[in-house]
């Protein structure tokens, strides 16, 4: 996608533009942040189209070179000219990318939910193992991992669990591991040796600040009760578990995990708000994008997105067809190759409907 030169030159001028307020000094602090904030979103894009601008006159110039009456002159610029247009195709994709409409959730913390799916107490133990494969991925980019609740199952493993996930950009990189994930390999009650298949979904939902989704008191349901299951004798003992009810959209979260009420009904107000701030999200993209989505796809919890084979060692993303003969690596939380190439597609998809 080639961007007009005029484009180019209102990119560049605005960011000298706004340099040249906050050099003087004139600005009220409020102002000022908000000068500061899109210089510091404009400046990489800006330098993205002061490189294209560079490159194109550069062009230009070895263009003309090609047809000068030297000999040596015209060859050395003909291969100049290649190199150039090798690094101008480039950097013109750089800028695209740059110019594309931000996701405005990318930066924020995200809401990570898995639940078991068909499979019993195989589903409960894959469960787990997918969400310590997110704590591990999650370690490794120095993003801290909260637990909000878990229910876990008899044999082991987790019937649901929910957790916060914050740092720099988790939502950008975590957004496509929404779907259903499917496991194929021998379950250690298994005495034959046969592959089972079990399921679980992921749900990755940008977490909501209170500016965000207005909760009006009057419109919640609060009931507190005694917890239930395992937890310990303080938990068991006393009226620490709640229950809130959306009333306007019949949503119900149910949190007992702490020992103190006033944790617990936080911890669900947290969760409520997030899933309140992605049902507008997700009404917002049904309006814009009408019936067309990415190839990567809708991030639909029923979609079935990838597949982890254990005896053959490979995990299989069904949405772009990728494989990778890394499994034991990416359950340790080896993810930035397969996260990185749905990124990629991602960019290509959108790229292409803007050409288009």
């Amino acid at each position: 996608m080639k961007i007009p030169a005029d484009r180019i030159a209102a990119i560049e001028a605005r960011r000298d533009e706004l340099q040249a307020m906050m050099a003087t000094g004139d600005l009220s602090g409020e102002r000022f942040v908000q000068v500061s904030k899109e210089y510091a979103e404009l400046e990489p894009v800006a330098v993205a189209a002061g490189e294209v601008r560079r490159l194109r006159a550069e062009g230009q110039s070895l263009l003309l070179m090609t047809q000068d009456a030297d000999d040596e002159l015209r060859l050395m610029a003909s291969e100049e000219l290649r190199t150039n247009s090798e690094t101008l195709e480039t950097a013109e994709r750089k800028l695209a990318l740059a110019l594309l409409p931000r996701d405005a959730a990318d930066e924020r913390a995200a809401m990570l939910e898995i639940r078991a799916g068909v499979g019993g107490d195989e589903a409960a133990l894959f469960a787990a193992d997918l969400f310590r494969m997110y704590q591990r991925y999650a370690d490794r980019m120095g993003w801290r991992v909260e637990l909000i609740s878990a229910s876990s199952s008899e044999a082991g493993g987790y019937k649901e669990v929910i957790a916060s996930v914050t740092g720099a950009g988790v939502f950008a990189r975590l957004k496509f591991e929404s779907g259903a994930h499917r496991v194929q390999r021998v379950p250690a009650t298994e005495a034959g040796g046969r592959i089972h298949t079990s399921a679980a979904t992921v749900a990755v939902l940008p977490e909501a600040e209170e500016v965000d989704v207005k909760i009006d008191d009057k419109d919640l349901r609060i009931d507190i009760y005694r917890s239930s299951g395992p937890g310990g004798q303080s938990v068991n003992t006393t009226d620490s578990a709640v229950r809130i009810v959306h009333i306007p959209t019949g949503l119900v979260v149910i949190q007992q995990d702490e020992k103190s009420q006033h944790k617990n009904k936080a911890k669900a107000l947290k969760v409520l708000r997030t899933r309140l701030y992605e049902q507008e999200r997700e009404r917002l993209h049904a309006e814009r994008a009408g019936a067309r989505q990415s190839m990567v796809g809708s991030g639909d919890r029923s979609e079935r997105i990838r597949t982890y084979n254990f005896p053959q060692g490979r995990v299989t993303d069904h949405r772009i067809n990728l494989t990778l003969h890394r499994l034991p690596e990416i359950m340790e939380g080896e993810m930035d190759e397969l996260i990185g190439a749905l990124i990629a597609q991602d960019e290509a998809d959108r790229l292409a409907q803007l050409d288009g």
